[in-house]
């Protein structure tokens, strides 16, 4: 199954969110940081999507996608934006950092699996 990397500082949030993916037969790969999340999204092999919190401290989840986007090997992995903005602001985010959807928070499973399986089409 596709490796997927989760990003978020809230250790809550990456233990229900890997559960979730884990049961629905997915490779799960954590990170507390978008600084952290390099050294998965780098790797080889490449994960199949990355799911990203906004709101992180030091440097916070858009600033990170758009980092990946400028990167030639990191411009097209799909990346899920997460938070519990309101969807308007979600949507802005998702346009200005190059993401490719979001999810809100609180995580429910079937939200969850059928963002990622539209990802990875």
């Amino acid at each position: 199954m596709p490796k997927i990397v989760l990003v978020d500082d809230c250790k809550l949030t990456l233990t229900i969110a890997r559960d979730i993916l884990e049961g629905a037969g997915y490779e799960v790969q954590t990170a507390e940081s978008g600084i952290e999340a390099n050294r998965h999204v780098f790797a080889t092999p490449r994960p199949a999507l990355v799911m990203m919190d906004i709101e992180m401290p030091l440097l916070s989840g858009d600033r990170v996608v758009r980092f990946f986007r400028e990167r030639e090997s990191t411009r097209d992995l799909p990346i899920l934006l997460m938070s519990n903005k309101s969807s308007d602001e979600l949507a802005r985010l998702v346009r200005e950092s190059g993401a490719d959807g979001y999810i809100k928070k609180p995580l429910h499973p079937e939200s969850l699996l059928k963002a990622i399986r539209q990802l990875l089409v």
